[in-house]
């Protein structure tokens, strides 16, 4: 999903359904250019996005989160709120899992049961 003002792209999600778990959404990624954010756009670009039929039937929603990303965190535990759904964290990623050494762990967030 791509979110523009005008003719300019300001924000996407991108995520998919993984096929061993058919009843979740996995958001890949949110991004918000700078110009836009604080202003509840990644928040919106994800409702829009659960509300689309090809995520009918899903009762989760996974992402993975570093954790120094505090506006990242933040936008999923306000829409774990908003769908009125336990909000669960666990270790996904170790930073040893990654080549770079400086690379903190990813910290999967598991929001549900909701979508009713």
């Amino acid at each position: 999903m791509v979110a523009g003002r005008g003719a300019d792209p300001v924000g996407f999600v991108s995520a998919y359904r993984p096929p061993a778990q058919p009843h979740t959404a996995f958001i890949w990624q949110v991004a918000v250019a700078p110009e836009a954010r604080g202003q509840g756009l990644a928040l919106h670009m994800l409702d829009h996005l659960l509300a689309r039929p090809a995520l009918a039937g899903c009762r989760w929603l996974e992402t993975t989160v570093t954790p120094s990303n505090a506006a990242s965190r933040r936008v999923f535990e306000s829409l774990a709120v908003r769908l009125n759904a336990q909000c669960a964290e666990r270790t996904f990623f170790t930073k040893e899992d990654f080549q770079d050494p400086h690379h903190e762990p990813e910290m999967l967030i598991r929001i549900g049961p909701c979508f009713a």
